[in-house]
């Protein structure tokens, strides 16, 4: 092994490393990679920058502006709202929302899918008197499976179809992605049809923004005032003042915090105690004590009547501008005119101080403010409101030329008439053009970090292939793979990507397994094709953890979901996919 090829695998290591440590954001390990290649060689100078003109990022960049103007259409979201307004028996339910957030998903980005329908889930639930959670994983892993069928319906067939390209001459095209992803697709949802019984029936329900939800695990914190009925009473009374309704988590005194707060701890004037419930009950235990709840007073701030000031929750998503920052930072009044009630994470009891609470991917935020303002904040804070949209449904035309503009593109791109880049760049611009989508919202729906990472770890990956390291993994693996038939070959290419996923961005991932697969198929003498398809499904078939892509991450504060829940649904599936995956990707992709 050369010193540039020890230094490039390093590079990567560490990379990885940084990937599974989560304290830096990825498209940062991204650009640090970049500049320790710089430095230590691999990569040059004249180099340093061509991935940022990659077709790649065009098209991936292009696909969000595409995928958020025909979401915004309402369309398509309204057809799905009146189907399922007439379901009643679960398996219909399901196959309805699932199915349909797996076709929506070869579209549009699969968040923006899920995005769409999640409000009409968790009506469903309350309605049905289900459990949110066995309906929101599974329409989370029916996404991922419906970024499998086209070529912009996720990052990482995009990437495959240029490393193909590169090595071949021969870029995958629009459709041929699909034998493989809709058969995988059909397996998948009627395998989640029958498995959502295992997931657990016991969690939160929400509710809808008129009766304030009912999250169960809300973490709050209330001042207890000169005068309020609570003052001299002993904790375990002020619980039993609300029938054991509520937790108290903590208690603040004089600005020391007390973790362990005992039944008979008595209270005084200006403790502040850390609660935990649903809101109905929280607000109960605030109006039977005298209490006053963080954030409570936004009515007179903003010298509104009470009718005018609302309550809505919404979930914290991957790209939201509040991640990693503390309630008391964010100054969410004194920005935003809202106020932040109350904060649920699935699994946590909250023992320090609201304010200093850091939020993440996944928390449920309880917001007030004015009714009129409160969906422009959450947009533009990057939250997904957890309650039933009025839709604004425009003219007919509006509605359907986001629909023939992205029709028009996948036909020009599947018939061979225009490449890939032009043609989602073409409809980018259409879209905004003719108002189906604002230049402001264009920019907003484009994922920069992603962006930003693609263009840093192109050259970074393709310092792998210039200093030989994937040749070396490609010889390793093929020692490995001596004595298998060629699917145990393929299966391993796909278990690989499977497991390296959800330590790193699956987009990240392909960058780096892409070109080991290629030469790893070139060791065997097989055809490169079928060893990037199982990249490609491996890539994006993550259904093991909530951090190993976006659409899981963000189901899981609404669906109260725990860690360990994942793989009940997940390793079955994630079986399934091999099992199904591999000889169909052999049969469309002979080697």
């Amino acid at each position: 092994m050369t010193t540039q090829q020890m230094l490039a695998f390093a590079i990567v290591g560490v990379m990885m490393v940084l990937f599974i440590w989560g304290r830096l954001r990825y498209d940062v390990v991204a650009m640090l990679a970049l500049l320790a290649s710089l430095l230590a060689g691999t990569v040059s100078p004249d180099n340093a920058f061509t991935g940022f003109s990659d077709d790649i990022v065009i098209i991936v960049g292009s696909a969000l502006v595409v995928s958020a103007a025909v979401s915004r259409s309402g369309l398509i979201e309204a057809v799905l709202r009146w189907l399922v307004r007439r379901l009643s028996t679960m398996g219909m339910q399901l196959l309805v929302l699932v199915g349909s957030v797996t076709l929506l998903s070869s579209l549009v980005k699969n968040i923006g899918a899920l995005a769409m329908m999640m409000p009409a889930a968790l009506k469903m639930a309350r309605k049905s008197g289900q459990s949110p959670s066995l309906y929101l994983m599974p329409m989370s892993f029916g996404s991922l499976l419906g970024g499998l069928i086209t070529l912009v319906g996720t990052s990482p067939n995009i990437i495959v179809s240029g490393v193909r390209e590169e090595m071949t001459g021969q870029p995958f095209r629009m459709f041929d992605f699909a034998p493989v992803g809709l058969g995988l697709s059909a397996v998948g949802v009627t395998f989640l049809m029958f498995a959502w019984r295992l997931l657990p029936s016991d969690r939160r329900a929400t509710a809808s923004l008129g009766e304030a939800v009912t999250i169960s695990d809300y973490n709050t914190e209330a001042t207890v005032p000169e005068g309020s009925v609570t003052v001299g009473v002993t904790v375990g009374a002020l619980i039993g003042m609300v029938d054991g309704e509520i937790t108290v988590t903590g208690l603040i005194r004089n600005g020391e915090r007390r973790k362990v707060v005992l039944f008979d701890t008595v209270i005084e004037a200006g403790d502040i105690l850390l609660l935990r419930g649903e809101p109905d009950r929280l607000e109960r235990t605030v109006a039977k004590g005298g209490l006053e709840l963080a954030g409570h007073d936004t009515a007179s701030k903003l010298e509104l009547p009470p009718s005018r000031i609302g309550v809505i929750e919404a979930v914290t998503t991957v790209n939201s501008s509040l991640i990693g920052k503390s309630v008391g930072s964010i100054r969410l009044f004194d920005e935003q005119g809202i106020s932040l009630l109350a904060v649920s994470r699935s699994g946590h009891r909250m023992t320090e101080r609201l304010s200093k609470m850091r939020l993440q991917a996944g928390d449920v935020l309880l917001l007030q403010g004015p009714v009129e303002l409160l969906p422009e904040r959450i947009r533009t804070l990057g939250l997904l409101p957890l309650a039933e949209r009025s839709l604004q449904i425009g003219s007919v035309r509006k509605e359907l030329l986001p629909i023939l503009i992205l029709g028009t593109a996948m036909a020009l791109t599947a018939m061979g008439i225009l490449p890939v880049a032009i043609a989602f760049f073409g409809a980018a611009v259409l879209m905004i053009v003719t108002g189906a989508i604002s230049p402001e919202r264009a920019y907003e729906a484009v994922e920069w970090p992603l962006l930003i990472m693609l263009g840093a770890l192109i050259p970074v990956s393709e310092a792998l292939q210039t200093t030989g390291g994937t040749d070396l993994i490609g010889a390793w693996l093929s020692n490995v793979a001596t004595g298998l038939p060629v699917w145990g070959a393929v299966a391993l290419i796909m278990v690989a990507a499977m497991a390296v996923t959800p330590f790193l961005n699956n987009a990240a991932t392909v960058l780096v397994m892409a070109p080991i697969a290629v030469t790893f198929a070139g060791t065997l003498g097989h055809a490169p094709e079928a060893f990037l398809m199982a990249v490609a499904v491996g890539a994006g078939c993550d259904f093991l953890t909530p951090i190993g892509h976006q659409c899981n991450t963000l189901v899981m504060g609404p669906g109260g979901y725990r860690f360990s829940d994942y793989p009940r649904l997940g390793l079955p599936l994630s079986i399934l996919v091999v099992l199904t995956g591999v000889p169909l990707i052999l049969t469309v992709w002979p080697v």
